[in-house]
Order: structure tokens, then sequence, then C-alpha cells
């Protein structure tokens, strides 16, 4: 597990020794502000004015090579001399980014103690000291060092993004100075450096390329994009919308070189890089606190205005009475203690916990504790396409033959699982001429390779190979031997090899084409019927072009196919459909949680026609759905965004800033946001978020470092389970305080009653202490464990403004008050006639309240379903409790050393029958509601059925 979420990004691509001794940017702050000193010591006179810019990569992008060097007065042949490099160092600094020393750990524990609750049982505890309650001040401080612990591990774990970010700086690359090519480590680099890139390697700095040979490099980190991006060193027209996607001749820091090689000169190192755009965001962002802290928020403000309400009413009506002010302070200030449920941070801390062990289980890792709760009141998840809704995985899924045959192929990866069918036959080999020809072009116009189930190179060009795989052709690439080559460009959009048979030399050469549709069909004259080659004619083109537009229009990457003796001469062959499939199983996860009232927004750097069809595909775009661009983000404030935000499915071309403008813009509208995502791209939004969700597989570590929950498999149904435990643990959560309150409120009660009206106490201190311990003991602890209700996902999620105490729970918690009050004052009266007070009297009363406690945490396990229902014993852990507790009881009233120390004397067995018929009424009151209510909302949906039926008939 730790190596899951803590190995560096490059260990697959880089293993250096050097690496070794190469350190990340977490080095003290006294020492960084000493090597800023010494280097500005080293700059002479005057060179502040005239020190070589740093250019931005929209700038660099517009303008000509020689323009670039020239303003950073470099050397693109022969580098930068090493005078100036550490001269340029000197005001620029180090290639990485700049982390600033943390406080010191015990002022982050320090600083955990400003919970409003925290400080409310830190004075409960010193007052329970000053009046010689150490049981009670023990065990608050307990409950007070796990809450504040739990919450510095929380904060502690959250600041590691920052660091793992400054990992994706490589530890080495080539540099050329004084016109030798070195190998220096990356935090070397300086503006004007030159460098070389080749395959595997990952972009040490922001470089405008002047030199390119078939160079792509994978960007998805970054952009988001699936297909790698092809580079070229031409100017760029000035791109206004300021998509990094738009700069084809820049190679952005952190990115990986998949194919090609490449010289530039670097324009930005460090925080000015384009990841440092990412990473002073995610400094700049700080996470929101979950639902479940502003509910414990929310709570301790008002159990704070409770206590000391009941203080200064104890208080005025002593001093009234005529009574000490000081015996009346203390007995105010015991009655505010008593009231204070200090076992709620220790319940809620268990049962988070206990919900993670059991996420850990269903392949996921949650990092904070409450971000479990936060799930099952989640409304809106933003979900990544790339790798988090998709495998990722190029794959062709349709072949059409420019004969009008259409095959469907099944199978995803790159693999040979699958097969090609034509009208429910298996196609395989050469048994369809049409079928075999198409992929023999795709195989052999090809520079990719798949080795143990691993792409090396080109996912499109990855896909053709795995086509052939699947129909047993994959060994076709060795039957020829390639004589020349047309690479693929962004301009030209095909690439072309000139062959000739192994086995066949004497025969003529032979080329094949792949690529476009527009471009390829230009160079074809006749197109494939059968095996023959027959004239291609307009009606063909056309019809081929309708082909073309469909399977774009289904989110299709579509490529042609032909092969001939010359470019000018080929034979139209068909075409083949791409796309990146959607992960198995996600669809019906979708279908789940939009039904339980959960919406899902995909956000992608990818095509609106991309994006459209796959979000279709997975149920998440309908007719009235709309999809907007990044662009048209820009051009929106948050206000206005936040009104259109709810009626969007799909937001594609989104950036870094687009995702976590649209995550503000939901936020604003009161939604509480997950977002799930797997690249550097993510990492910003997954920080801001109410929740992040990364993917363990093919996540980056700095995603890992932002995000709140990792899912370990990459499963997007993991999120499903994960929902429906966290609205579980909030409704155990629940009960536990119905239980708590509930309890805490009648004894209070019980006791301010007998101080106002001058009755004789009716509990003395031992037996209150021994009630207190039940109250937060194992009984109410067990309530929190209790299993996950099956139909709790079918449930909407939460409302955020909602309090833990809502309307209906508070009349719960009344009701059950109530009856222990009336009853166990009918007890302490019927003891009482004599007016003389006894140990039985006092054990009648004690005994009746702590039977109220047990029939009142049996009917607690459940807001709305009879204990029958959920089954008597589903819960060993509070079977065992209650039983525990009950053996306690009665180890109190019956075992003679227990009878001194709380004064009690043995009852008879009519006399605990008599005290669990009347207890007993607690629990029969409260199922009895809870079937009225069942009843009422079974009238209710039968009358909105009715109502909409009515509605149908008359229409």
């Amino acid at each position: 597990m730790d190596n899951l979420l803590h190995k560096s990004v490059f260990s697959c691509f880089i293993k250096l020794p050097i690496h070794a001794i190469w350190k990340l940017v977490s080095t003290v702050k006294a020492k960084r502000i000493q090597e800023k000193v010494a280097r500005l010591q080293k700059i002479p006179d005057g060179d502040n004015e005239t020190m070589i810019p740093v250019l931005s990569s929209k700038k660099a992008s517009e303008l000509p090579v020689d323009e670039v060097a020239s303003i950073l007065q470099a050397n693109l042949q022969n580098g930068l001399k090493n005078c100036e490099v550490c001269h340029r160092r000197a005001f620029h600094g180090w290639n990485e980014f700049d982390i600033s020393e943390d406080e010191p750990l015990w002022k982050k524990y320090i600083s955990q103690f400003k919970n409003p609750l925290i400080m409310l049982l830190l004075a409960s505890a010193v007052i329970s000291v000053v009046m010689h309650q150490f049981d009670d001040a023990v065990s608050i401080t307990v409950a007070i060092v796990i809450v504040v612990t739990v919450a510095f591990v929380q904060e502690y774990r959250s600041e590691k993004s920052l660091e793992e970010l400054s990992k994706l700086v490589p530890p080495e690359c080539h540099c050329v100075r004084e016109g030798r090519v070195e190998h220096t480590l990356a935090r070397d680099l300086v503006p004007g450096d030159t460098v070389c890139l080749s395959v595997g390697d990952r972009v040490p700095a922001d470089l405008r390329l002047f030199e390119a040979v078939d160079l792509s490099i994978d960007e998805s980190s970054l952009t988001g994009e699936t297909a790698p991006c092809s580079k070229s060193t031409a100017p760029q027209p000035a791109a206004t919308n300021g998509d990094l996607t738009s700069r084809s001749n820049i190679a952005f820091m952190g990115t990986l070189v998949r194919c090609g090689k490449a010289k530039g000169i670097v324009i930005g190192t460090g925080e000015n890089s384009e990841f440092g755009e990412v990473f002073k965001m995610m400094q700049a962002e700080e996470a929101p606190k979950t639902p479940l802290q502003k509910s414990m928020d929310l709570l301790g403000k008002q159990l704070s205005l409770y206590s000391f309400g009941i203080i200064g009413v104890i208080m005025l009506v002593g001093w009234l009475q005529g009574k000490h002010i000081l015996d009346m302070f203390t007995i105010g200030v015991s009655l505010a203690v008593a009231a204070i449920p200090e076992g709620l941070p220790i319940v809620v801390t268990v049962t988070l916990a206990l919900g993670v062990m059991r996420m850990v289980k269903k392949r996921a890792i949650v990092k904070k504790l409450p971000i479990v709760e936060t799930l099952g009141c989640c409304n809106v998840i933003c979900s990544d396409k790339t790798g988090t809704l998709t495998k990722n995985e190029m794959t062709v899924t349709h072949i059409f033959t420019s004969d009008g045959q259409h095959a469907e192929v099944t199978g995803v990866g790159y693999n040979r699982f699958g097969e090609v069918m034509l009208d429910g036959e298996v196609i395989h080999g050469y048994n369809n001429p049409s079928i075999s020809k198409i992929v023999e072009a795709g195989c052999v116009c090809n520079d990719a390779l798949i080795r143990n189930n691993t792409l090396m190179g080109k996912p499109t060009e990855g896909a053709l190979i795995a086509l052939a795989m699947k129909m047993g052709l994959d060994g076709v690439q060795e039957d020829y031997i390639r004589k020349a080559e047309y690479p693929f460009s962004s301009e030209q959009k095909w690439m072309a090899v000139k062959c000739i048979h192994r086995t066949q030399q004497d025969k003529p050469e032979v080329c094949f084409m792949k690529g476009a549709y527009e471009q390829v069909i230009r160079y074809c004259t006749s197109y494939n019927c059968k095996g023959q080659s027959l004239p291609l004619v307009q009606q063909q083109r056309e019809q081929y072009q309708q082909e073309k537009m469909s399977m774009g229009s289904a989110g299709l990457r579509v490529l042609a196919l032909a092969s001939g003796p010359e470019l000018g001469q080929l034979t139209f062959l068909g075409l083949v459909g791409i796309i990146d499939p959607p992960r198995t199983g996600v669809k019906e996860a979708v279908t789940t949680l939009i039904t339980s009232g959960v919406a899902i927004k995909m956000v992608t750097g990818d095509s609106q026609e991309t994006a459209v069809a796959i979000a279709s595909r997975l149920g998440l775009y309908s007719k009235n759905s709309q999809a907007i661009s990044g662009e048209e983000i820009d051009d929106l404030d948050i206000q206005q965004l936040s009104q259109i935000t709810p009626k969007v499915a799909v937001f594609y071309r989104a950036s870094p800033r687009h995702k976590l403008k649209i995550i503000k813009s939901l936020q604003n509208n009161g939604a509480v946001v997950a977002m799930t995502g797997d690249g550097v791209n993510d990492a910003v939004a997954l920080k801001a978020a109410d929740i992040g969700v990364a993917m363990g597989q093919t996540g980056t570590d700095v995603c890992k470092e932002a995000a709140d929950m990792i899912l370990v498999d990459d499963d997007f149904q993991t999120i499903m389970s994960a929902i429906e435990e966290g609205k579980g643990i909030y409704n155990n959560i629940k009960n536990f305080v119905r239980f708590q309150l509930s309890t805490s409120i009648a004894a209070l009660t019980l006791i301010s009653l007998a101080t106002l009206m001058n009755f004789p106490n009716p509990l003395n201190a031992m037996q209150i202490l021994w009630i207190n311990i039940i109250m937060d003991g194992p009984p109410a602890q067990s309530l929190g464990v209790e299993p996950v209700d099956k139909d709790i996902i079918r449930k909407p999620p939460r409302n955020l403004k909602d309090s833990i105490l809502t309307k209906n729970l508070i009349v719960k918690i009344l009701v059950s008050s109530i009856i222990i009050v009336c009853g166990t004052l009918f007890v302490f009266w019927r003891e009482l006639r004599d007016n003389v007070i006894t140990p039985r009297d006092t054990t009648m009363t004690f005994t009746c309240f702590v039977f109220f406690d047990m029939f009142n945490a049996l009917s607690s396990r459940s807001q709305t379903k009879s204990v029958f229902e959920i089954g008597l014993c589903s819960n060993k852990m509070f079977c065992y409790a209650v039983l525990g507790s009950i053996m306690g009881q009665l180890l109190v009233i019956y075992f003679p050393p227990l009878q001194k120390v709380f004064q009690t004397e043995s009852l008879s067995v009519l006399d605990l029958l008599f005290l669990l018929g009347l207890t007993s009424s607690v629990c029969i009151v409260t199922e009895l509601i809870k079937k009225f209510e069942r009843s009422k909302e079974k009238i209710q949906k039968c009358g909105n059925s009715s109502s909409s039926t009515s509605s149908f008939l008359d229409v």
C-alpha cells in the first residue's frame, strides 16, 4: 500500500545511479535563503537590470526560433558557457519547485485544538479535575487526544501533494554546453540551455523546439489528451484561448517522449513552467471542510449554548431561592458537564475508522477518515474521461471495407483477446480478402510493437497491431522489407511505407498508406471489391465520406487505409474506427448513481464528438443534456457558470484551470462535489473538490497525493460502494447521537427537576458516573458499527446544509427522553411513598434508568426499520455490549463489594421483571413511531403514483 502511494512517477522510466543523490526541494528554508543570498552576491553590479527574461510558452510558440534565441541570448548549436549558466542560475534559481519550510509539527498539532467541540471538551476536563471527578476527566482527555491526533495526521498527509509534484522533474537530461553534449542534472538547467530529447525521455523543462524528427510527446498527464501530440518547429499563430494543445512547437516539463528525437531551447524552468502554474494553483488552494466536520462544529456550538444556558438558569433560580451562589455554580457546572456527550468524538472516530477498513477490503484506500462520510452526501461527481471512465487503451471496434462490408471487433486493449465478427461469423486469417487487406495494410504501415501486452509506440498504431493479433496476422510485418518511409506529420496527416515482399523480391514494390480519410482518398484511383481493383467513381467517394462521418459522430477516431504500386495509384481498402473504450461495469455504476440522485459530469480535454459519444454510451448524456467547451468556460464568470452547470453533462477541451472553475461553480450552488482523475492535470481540482478520487494503477503520484481516496483497481464501481458506505456511516453516527443525547437529556432533566424542586437526589454520584460510562461505553459505540442497510444507496444524498440534528431526530430524542424521565420518576415516586430515601429506592431508580438505557439503545439501531426487520443479532458487537452492560448492572446490584461503592441492595426477581416491563415501553413506543412513519411514506408514494396515473390518463 505504501508503494502504491509513494513510489516515484519516474521509477518506471529512469533508473540511474545518480538518481539516489538527486535531492528534492524539501530542504530547510534557512538553507534555501542562504543559497539565494550566496547566488546574488556573485551577480556583478548592474546585471539585475539586464538579466535574461523568461518567456512564456505561449509567447515563445508564436516567435521564430532565431528570435527566441536572440531574446534569451543563447547559441542553439553550441549552447551556453559554464560561466553564463552560473550567472543565470544566480538570478533564476534551480529548475525545481520551491516549497517553503513548514511550521513545526508541534505547532500544527496545537492548532487542532481550535475546534469548538475540542475547546468545550477541554473546559469540561478542567472543570472535572477541579471538582475531583477524575474518571470523567480521563475519559474526556482520551477523547481529545484521539480526535486531535486524527485531525493532525489528515492535515499532514494532505500537504504531501506539493512535495510529490516536485518529483515530476526528472533527475537527469542531455544538455549542450560549450559545444559538448553533457549528462547533467535536470535541476541545473537555466533559460537559454539547449536540451536533447529522445524516446523515453521525460522533458526536464519547458522547451521551444528548433529540431524535431518524427517527434510525438505524450501530454496526457498535463492536458488529458489520449493520443500523443505530434510536434514541429514552425511558429504557431497566436492562440486566443491559451490552449496548451495548440502549442505544437513546445515540449512541456514532465511530459514523455513517445517517438522521435528533438532539440529545444529552455524557455521556462521550475515555477515558471506550465507545471509550475499547476504547482502555484495547488499552493493557493485549500481543501474544504467536510460535511461531518461542519456538522460536528455546529453540534459543538449548540451544546455549548445549551450547557451555558443551564448554568445560568440554575444559578439564577438558586440565587432567587436564597441559596449560596458557589453551591449553585457547582451544581450548574456539574449538570453542564453531564450534558456534554464526551463519547461522541470517540464513536465518530471509531465509526469512520471501521468504515475505512471496510473500504480497504473493497480495494479503496481512504486517506482521510471523514471522507467516507462525505461521499455519502456527495451529489455531483466530476469525472475525467481518459483512464477513469475509459481504459486509456485505443482499440479498433469497427471495420468498413471498400466493398461495403461492416465488421465488429470485440476485445479491449493491446492483446489478442477478441474476435472480428462479420454477419455473426468469426473472421480469421485470410478467409475474407477485403478485411485481411485492411489489417495487412494497418500492420505493415506501422512502427509500433506489442510485447507482453505492453505497447511500445503510438496508441493508434498499437490498436492496429492488436487488431492483427486478433486475426492471427500480426506476423505479416515480418513478411515485408521496408524500402522507404513517409513519416506521419500533423500537416499531411498520413503515413506511408514502400515495401517489398520478403519471399517475392522479384516482384514490384508495394506502397501501404494510412491516415485521415480526406488525405488518403486523394491518392486513390481505385477501390477494392472482393480482391478486385475497380475504378473509384464519385458515387463510391460519397459513400465512403458518409461512412466516415457516421463513424466519427459515434465518437470513433477514423483511419483510412490503402495500398498500391505508387502513391498516386493506390487502391482504397476501407476504414477502421478506433476508440478508447469505456471500462467494464462503468455504465451500470453510472446508472445506479444517477438513480440514487448523484449527477455525473464528464470533464475532459478531448473533442466534443468523442466526449459526447462516450458520455452517451455510458448514459451520462441525453437529448436534454448540454456540452460546453473550455473556451466557453473562459467567457463566463463563476456566477454565470453556476447557472448553467446543473444542465451540463459534458465539459470538453477542459484544462486544469477550467476544471477548477467548474468545481468552484458547482460548489457555489451548494453541491458536494467529488472529482475523479488520474493525471497531473487533475491534481488541482482533486484538492479543491470536497472529495478527490484518484486511480491507483494509472494515476500519477501527484494525483494520488492530492486525492482523498485512491481506487486501487481503478474500478469506477468502487465509488458506488463508497457512497453506500458513507450514507451508512452517517446513519450510524445519527443513531449514536440519538441514543446519547436522549440519555443525556433524560439524566440532566431528572437531576435538574430534583434540584429545582428541592427533592432528594434520586441518584448518587457513583450511580450517575456508572450511567455516564454506559452512555459513552460499549453499547453506544457498538451503534457506530451497525451493518450498512442494503436500501441506503436508493436514498438521495443528504443536504449539506442539514444539521446532524434534524427535526425528525430531535422529536425522537425528546420522545425517548420524556418516556425515560417519566418512567424513572414514577419508580422513584413509587418507592418514596414512605418519604424516607433508602438504598432500595435509589437502586430501583438507578436500575430503572439503566434498563431504559438498554432498550433505548436497541430502538436506536435504525431510524426507519424495526429491530426485527434488521435482525436482533445482526450486529454482534451490539449484542455483546448490551449483555456486558446488563451483567455489570447485576454485579453492581448483587456483588457485596460493589453494593458498598454504589450504595445499592439486592432486588427480587419480581422487581427486575417489573422494571423490564416498564422500561421496554421506550422501545415499544419508538417502534410504533417507526411503523407510523413507514405507513405514512407508503401512503404518500401511492398518492404520487395515483397522481401520475391520473395525469397520464388526462393526457
